[in-house]
């Protein structure tokens, strides 16, 4: 991990990349290797797509995950787009999710499931919404 060599002491959720900055950084990246004739790239949205812990569960990371959500946000071109983490549990003998003294279910693992797919998802959206810009500008010409 990319914490582990540039600040090994800092929590994980204390490294996490800002989107939109990520995401100007590198338009400015492209448009410095831009040949002179052509338009200079513009950032004009930024999808965010992650894993939402469970506020029962994981209620310090669910609230850092919000109040990134709301921050990055705060400028119109980012959209966040939360997905429920999967939590596995504990099963007693007869399969039931096995309990602690205070009656929650004891957790033993989550996954992010489907975010992978909301991404392709975006892509194949865009793309198709792309090609029928450039198909009604073919038809105004």
């Amino acid at each position: 991990m990319g914490r582990d060599i540039l600040d090994p002491g800092k929590a994980l959720h204390g490294c996490l990349v800002h989107p939109l900055h990520y995401a100007n950084q590198l338009i400015n990246a492209w448009n410095q290797i831009q040949k002179e004739n052509q338009a200079p790239a513009v950032l004009l949205k930024v999808l965010v797509y992650r894993g939402l812990p469970s506020p029962v569960h994981d209620p310090k990371p669910y609230a850092r995950n919000q109040a990134q959500k709301d921050d990055w946000q705060r400028d119109a071109r980012v959209a966040v787009t939360l997905r429920p983490l999967k939590y596995r549990y504990q099963r007693t003998v007869s399969g039931q999710k096995a309990t602690d003294i205070n009656g929650v279910p004891i957790v033993t693992g989550k996954d992010e499931k489907g975010i992978d797919v909301l991404c392709a998802l975006a892509v194949m959206r865009d793309r198709a919404a792309l090609e029928q810009c450039k198909n009604r500008d073919r038809l105004l010409v």
